[in-house]
């Protein structure tokens, strides 16, 4: 079984609708290669590539999407989600955009239970649902804001999440993935791997591994007098540079203004701090899933924890690689052609492997030998 990477991938907003026609043939082509996979290896297999955004990518523009679109995450999820059903695949999909993506908890609860899972393992992915939102919403505050959020769930209870964060003012929208088998500490690197279309000049990380006396000075102060808070965050709140937030050191990144994403949030719910210090969270992953906790609470209490503590923050884009189209010359990245030799080479097989008719069969080859062409993908960090 070959090992896959998961993580983020970068692609700009496109508007319109797949037509009828067209999703109706992608249903059948997903249906098909899907359960050529789950049949060849298993559901745990789909799900690591399904969490793969090389794979996906690929994946979807085999099912007829080009390979340079926002939009081929949401109509790619819908169509699994439409195709796949846990009493042919093994495997389910929940959630959606907008205001599908709210109504995920309630789907997710009425279908686990009428397969019969338990109550303990119904209540184990609703939280993976719940915090892989939180976390990168919340904790990866790089200027998306999510607005598509679905889960795939296998029989064994294994799961993947797909998500997608929207950048009106750049025009970008930044797909998530996450492996459930993967992630040992949700706010602690719970991403594999990311990728992404480029790298941002600035972004507070808080699931790096530098911010663990950060996560930790986090809970202390919410676990502190609201009062006292109060007073830190009310003289920090006089900070009008970032650069000011940054390190000195030789790792230190100058930036000439501030994002509207980072700066010092205005106003602070303190009601919502006097919740928390009534339920005392042991660790930074309480008091994430705390409803309310969202990206102001969590940089006030970042800022705080550096500035007055002196613990350390990661403002660098959580990117390991980079994910673009670009030309044969190797611009704006040079091709990895081991990685998308595999993912090819899977590809084929299972769409020659699937019961499909010679003409659709064709079609999916031509379609991934087209993506093959225009694929570019740079380790910048591995």
């Amino acid at each position: 079984m070959t090992p896959v990477k998961t993580g983020i991938a970068e692609l700009p907003l496109h508007s319109g609708h797949a037509p009828i026609w067209l999703i109706e043939k992608m249903k059948k082509l997903a249906d098909a290669i899907v359960s050529v996979i789950v049949d060849s290896y298993d559901t745990g297999e789909f799900l690591r590539r399904v969490s793969d955004p090389l794979w996906f990518q690929s994946f979807g523009c085999v099912l007829g999407f080009d390979w340079h679109s926002s939009g081929l995450t949401t109509v790619v999820t819908g169509v699994l989600r439409d195709s796949l059903n846990l009493d042919k695949h093994g495997v389910m999909v929940a959630g959606g955009k907008g205001l599908k993506s709210k109504r995920t908890p309630d789907e997710l609860r009425s279908t686990l239970i009428s397969y019969g899972f338990d109550e303990g393992m119904v209540e184990y992915l609703l939280r993976a649902s719940r915090l892989s939102a939180k976390v990168d919403n919340a904790l990866v505050q790089d200027g998306y804001e999510l607005y598509h959020h679905t889960i795939f769930i296998d029989e064994k209870g294994k799961w993947a999440v797909v998500q997608q964060g929207m950048n009106v003012s750049e025009g970008y929208a930044r797909r998530y993935h996450w492996l459930g088998e993967a992630v040992k500490n949700f706010v602690v690197e719970p991403h594999s791997s990311i990728v992404s279309d480029g790298v941002s000049s600035v972004v507070l990380n808080m699931t790096s591994r530098k911010c663990e006396d950060a996560r930790k000075v986090s809970v202390d102060l919410v676990c502190e007098s609201p009062s006292k808070v109060i007073r830190m965050f009310n003289n920090l709140n006089k900070q009008e540079s970032l650069t000011r937030w940054l390190d000195e050191g030789t790792d230190a990144m100058v930036i000439e203004k501030t994002p509207a994403y980072l700066r010092m949030p205005k106003t602070i719910n303190w009601n919502l701090l006097r919740k928390v210090y009534e339920l005392k969270p042991r660790n930074y992953e309480e008091l994430v899933e705390i409803r309310g906790v969202g990206p102001s609470t969590v940089r006030a209490l970042a800022l705080i924890a550096t500035l007055i503590f002196g613990a350390e923050i990661d403002w660098r884009d959580p990117v390991k690689y980079s994910f673009a189209v670009g030309g044969k010359d190797g611009v704006p990245y040079p091709v990895s052609r081991r990685t998308m030799d595999e993912v090819t080479n899977f590809l084929r097989e299972m769409i020659e492997a699937a019961e499909l008719e010679k003409a659709s069969k064709i079609e999916a080859l031509k379609r991934l030998a087209r993506a093959e062409q225009t694929t570019v993908l740079e380790f910048a960090g591995d």
